[in-house]
């Protein structure tokens, strides 16, 4: 049976993780309230995901200005979480997924050659519907550029009247 991969026009799955700071982290909790920039990375502190989260970092205030949220994802440990959020200094929430569970449920593939997690950017609207999904193993800066530009396109709509 093959894994479902979550894609534009999906909602998307419900969560429950923990975050960097050792709380618990539901999903659910931001449907409803806030767009949301949901990033899968391979692993903290390798230079692809550095890069990777530097930049969401450089542009955190653009993302916020918009209405969304960032997150990180990946399989490392709360205390690898902590020690990467610190030294590079990420205003945003890192979640622990030691066992891959929402990787899954998301259906993020391996890398290239299956060595290492997958990468994948999804922006999710307030409704938690998956607005764009975005897959690079190599173009970190590719994840940061797509989503601030269906995010600004979105947020530049004009809104006609009912």
């Amino acid at each position: 049976m093959s894994q479902k991969i979550i894609r534009v026009g999906d909602e998307i799955p419900l969560f429950a993780l923990t975050d960097q700071n050792g709380k618990e982290f539901l999903i659910k909790n931001l449907i409803g309230r806030k767009k949301i920039v949901l990033f899968f990375y391979p692993k903290d502190f390798t230079p692809g995901c550095v890069r990777e989260a530097c930049s969401f970092r450089d542009q955190y205030d653009d993302f916020k200005n918009l209405g969304a949220e960032v997150i990180g994802i990946s399989s490392d440990s709360l205390k690898s979480h902590q020690k990467f959020a610190e030294k590079y200094k990420l205003p945003y929430t890192l979640l622990s997924d030691t066992k891959g569970r929402v990787r899954k449920q998301f259906g993020v593939p391996k890398s290239v050659y299956g060595l290492l997690p997958g990468r994948m950017t999804y922006v999710i609207d307030e409704k938690g519907i998956v607005q764009l999904s975005f897959k690079n193993q190599f173009g970190t800066e590719k994840h940061i550029e797509q989503s601030l530009n269906l995010l600004k396109t979105q947020h530049n709509e004009i809104k006609l009247p009912n």
